[in-house]
């Protein structure tokens, strides 16, 4: 089965998220080691990541505290991310899948303000969407779906590229999809030592890789 269309989820896929973790622990008076430590703590007990936050702060909430932070640094990039934050191999991969003749989407759990970055640094992408535009967010079906109507293809011609096996892996191949897993962020590097990665159809330590793994499967 060829495959016609790459999507691809945002943060550990296209985003590096470090300078993001290390401004919120400088928010939360942390020294930004003991911050990562927490995280990495919590996602292999198996905890949502916010975990790590209320182990800092008891009665954190993300919106309350998102909102406060707007107010107190509006001009900051707080919680938010640009063109410096993208990972290396992003633009010559993505621009190397077009030529191939590959629909490019990138589609992930992300904020509206988080789309209207993505737009403006201009990728080699066909498209661009997110979960708040959508009204849906990974790892509900509904969200595959509209990956599947965004990629214009039939699911089994799609390959979903992502970090994590919850959010991405397992979602969407039972959506039909395709799926690659990257190696790399907290989840990324987690996930791969887990035996549902073999659910995956490939897992990938870059997307400099993915390009000539997709050209193979046409041959």
């Amino acid at each position: 089965m060829k495959i016609r269309s790459v999507v691809l989820d945002v943060g550990e896929t296209l985003v590096d998220e470090t300078r993001i973790f290390e401004r919120w622990a400088d928010r939360l008076g942390v020294p930004r080691l003991a911050f990562f430590g927490l995280m990495g703590a919590v996602l292999v007990e198996g905890r949502p990541l916010m975990d790590a936050f209320r182990l800092v702060k008891p009665d954190f909430e993300l919106d309350a505290e998102s909102a406060a932070w707007r107010a107190d640094e509006p001009e900051s990039m707080r919680e938010n991310f640009d063109a410096g934050d993208l990972y290396a191999d992003v633009r010559p991969a993505l621009a190397e899948l077009r030529a191939m003749g590959m629909n490019v989407v990138v589609a992930g759990n992300q904020p509206s303000a988080a789309g209207i970055s993505l737009q403006a640094m201009e990728l080699p992408a066909n498209a661009v969407h997110v979960s708040e535009d959508w009204g849906v967010a990974k790892p509900d079906p509904a969200f595959f779906t509209r990956v599947v109507e965004a990629a214009d293809a039939t699911p089994g011609d799609i390959l979903y590229v992502g970090d994590r096996i919850d959010n991405d892996v397992l979602p969407a191949k039972q959506a039909g999809l395709r799926t690659a897993l990257l190696r790399r962020g907290m989840l990324g590097y987690l996930h791969a030592g887990r035996a549902e990665a073999r659910e995956a159809d490939t897992v990938l330590d870059n997307l400099a890789e993915l390009p000539g793994w997709i050209a193979a499967q046409a041959e």
